[in-house]
């Protein structure tokens, strides 16, 4: 299991990134209530496929906890039942957690493999944790910073219960967001002690500058989530074939993430020209300035063409792996004795 430990810390990074390129999807496509419930969708553990499954219909099995819409309302049923000619209401509870009650099979089903591949991920974790047990005695670190990862992760999927529950709160979103980049912060500070044994160039300068491009970057992406729900309810109020109407009247959040960009690019061109300068050798400075130029194109193309299609994955999936690298790059910048 030793031997095999870098892998795991390999694909337990992976996967956490399927994941934000699920969730991405989820977001990009208005499938985040495709599954009103959870763990289970509309009562199932694979969901319905049709709406006839669950449209309340008489001389029809229902089993205790299936969701049913009847008259644009969400009803759960209390127990295993047999319906009858008439809908009998002491049979059926209410669900009133919150009030969507549409059945869109893309929607539903976009959801359930956002959730399935949360879940491929929790075993990936699970062996993960064992694994990291193998180094207790040795470095206690490698084993702590695996438990902190699998704990962070069992909190996330309470969260993602508690984002369906609070009919997408945003604050609990962004919560939800930031939480999965510690995760990735945890399992990249993981494969850098277990992989990474070369030496780097050290310049003061140049590492103090990735420790703001890091929480520059966090603060950046936290704010996205805001101005991502800030389109979600210009999507409810004009309908998802008028995305021109998506950014009509933001509100100040949207201008400060658009305005603060340019901070985020003036920190990272000049982590880019002091790496040139000094010649200290990091190859993922180049990947950081490709990223920044991805986010800017995806930024620019989202308020300018009316939100392309993809553009919403990509500019979200281009901001995670753009933390990952400069928090990873960080660690690189710190390992090493000063020139």
């Amino acid at each position: 299991m030793k031997k095999r430990f870098p892998q795991i810390v390999q694909i337990a990074i992976i996967s956490l990134y399927l994941i934000f390129l699920a969730g991405s999807i989820v977001r990009m496509t208005g499938s985040g209530m495709g599954c009103p419930d959870w763990p289970k969708c509309f009562g199932y553990y694979i969901p319905p496929t049709s709406e006839e499954q669950i449209i309340w219909k008489p001389n029809t099995e229902f089993k205790e906890g299936f969701i049913i819409i009847k008259d644009e309302v969400l009803f759960v049923a209390e127990k295993d039942l047999t319906t009858s000619s008439e809908f009998d209401a002491n049979n059926w509870s209410e669900y009133t957690k919150h009030d969507y009650n549409i059945f869109n099979v893309f929607h539903t089903w976009t959801e359930y493999i956002n959730r399935l591949v949360s879940v491929l991920a929790g075993f990936v974790f699970l062996f993960l944790i064992y694994g990291s047990t193998k180094f207790w005695k040795e470095n206690k670190t490698i084993t702590l910073l695996s438990f902190g990862a699998f704990f962070l992760m069992l909190f996330e999927a309470w969260l993602g219960k508690t984002v369906i529950e609070s009919n997408l709160t945003p604050t609990i979103i962004t919560i939800h967001m930031v939480v999965g980049l510690i995760i990735i912060a945890l399992l990249l500070n993981l494969k850098y002690i277990i992989s990474d044994q070369k030496t780097y160039p050290y310049n003061a300068l140049f590492n103090k500058l990735l420790i703001i491009s890091v929480i520059f970057s966090l603060v950046q992406i936290a704010m996205g989530t805001q101005v991502r729900q800030f389109i979600d309810e210009q999507v409810k109020l004009f309908g998802f074939e008028n995305k021109n109407h998506s950014l009509m009247n933001p509100s100040f959040k949207f201008y400060f993430h658009r305005s603060f960009t340019i901070a985020i690019v003036l920190v990272n061109f000049g982590l880019f020209y002091i790496n040139q300068v000094k010649k200290l050798g990091y190859k993922l400075i180049n990947w950081i300035v490709f990223l920044i130029f991805l986010e800017a194109i995806t930024g620019i193309l989202m308020y300018y063409a009316e939100i392309p299609i993809g553009t919403q994955a990509i500019h979200l999936m281009a901001g995670a792996l753009l933390f990952g690298m400069q928090f990873y790059l960080w660690l690189q910048s710190r390992k090493t004795v000063s020139n």
